[in-house]
């Protein structure tokens, strides 16, 4: 548990003295245990400035209380600290279990909702952020490059997730954030959710007159991307599906053009309906500006109607679900704000559908 203590302007990081995942008393050999609290390889890479023994957390949020001090936790999303229930089946998870313990021992503390001021802290990149995430994202438009070389009729959709993992990593990648959603044909059409509850459904073999859809990322140091391209199985888009595709890419360049300090998400969000035939919102996915912040993780906390500043990183991504043609499409970016506009860190991988053509063979 990281504890910053604004009082005593302090980091404190509590843990277990020993890391439980290294203990198993039937196999002594095989797990022989492992230092945690005393580590000194985590304390030379943690970066806390205290660490304490996580039995003593109890007491030292007990003495903050009592004299007034104030607990804030990230609740995840905007508003007052939500009362979390515990439900009939399943767990709650770390957040809200945390929140519910701290109301339980602690009634009398006051509870603030922390996550206003952790996202305006992590939306703005630091220059040593944001060159670890050109790196991901040069590595990510690596992967696809390569996967989309493999795309023909007659190739599984794991087979091309292969290829653009081993490219990420060859590129300079340590790890994957998320799994590689590489969907095609009837695939194209559904969420990943979906298609994650069927194991053997994501495997499917591309066929003549098929979509496929990239949205994928690697991470460097800590830092990652999220970039979307669709790719003709044939090499040969139709021209409904390039009609459709050119409907994303459209609103995805209006976004980009109006990218700029002082604008808002919420203002970019407009200007994509704008941007969208009114006969092809409906088929459109993802209401707040389409897209998301993006840094530590893939869902970096943003606040809607915080002016953009120089620094910020975030995807553009304008998903098109019609189910009616059988047509999917998808272009995601990813978005630096400058000084005077935005920098779009994936330019370098075409989004048109004449050169995405040309990387398919």
């Amino acid at each position: 548990m990281l504890v910053l203590d604004a009082g005593r302007d302090v980091s404190i990081l509590f843990m277990p003295q020993r890391d439980p995942r290294f203990e198993n008393p039937g196999r002594p050999n095989d797990f022989p245990g492992r230092p945690l609290l005393e580590d000194y390889q985590i304390r030379g890479i943690g970066g806390a400035d205290d660490y304490r023994d996580i039995t003593e957390l109890d007491g030292f949020l007990r003495e903050r209380v009592e004299t007034g001090g104030v607990l804030r936790v990230n609740a995840g999303a905007p508003g007052t600290v939500p009362d979390p229930v515990v439900p009939l089946v399943g767990s709650l998870d770390a957040t809200a279990s945390l929140i519910r313990r701290l109301r339980d021992d602690h009634p009398e503390a006051e509870l603030v909702n922390a996550f206003e001021v952790v996202a305006r802290l992590r939306m703005v990149k630091s220059p040593a952020e944001i060159m670890r995430m050109r790196r991901a994202a040069d590595a990510t438009m690596a992967g696809i490059r390569t996967a989309a070389a493999r795309v023909r009729t007659g190739v599984g959709e794991r087979t091309l997730q292969g290829e653009f993992e081993r490219a990420c990593r060859r590129a300079g990648a340590q790890s994957i954030p998320f799994t590689p959603i590489i969907k095609s044909g009837p695939n194209s059409l559904w969420p990943w959710r979906v298609l994650a509850a069927h194991y053997d459904r994501r495997n499917r073999r591309l066929q003549d007159g098929d979509l496929v859809i990239f949205d994928v990322g690697c991470e460097v140091n800590g830092y990652v991307s999220d970039v979307g391209r669709t790719f003709p199985a044939n090499g040969a888009f139709t021209q409904i599906q390039r009609q459709k595709l050119l409907v994303s890419t459209r609103a995805a360049e209006a976004v980009i053009a109006a990218v700029r300090p002082g604008a808002t998400l919420r203002e970019l969000t407009r200007v994509a309906y704008d941007a969208i035939p009114d006969e092809e919102e409906a088929y459109m996915q993802t209401p707040s500006f389409f897209g998301h912040h993006i840094g530590l993780s893939t869902g970096d906390p943003a606040l809607l109607d915080e002016p953009l500043a120089p620094g910020m990183v975030f995807t553009v991504e304008q998903w098109y679900y019609n189910h009616d043609l059988g047509v999917s499409v998808f272009v995601e970016e990813v978005i630096l704000v400058t000084e005077d506009g935005a920098e779009v860190l994936t330019d370098a991988l075409p989004r048109d559908p004449d050169a995405l053509e040309g990387l398919v063979p």
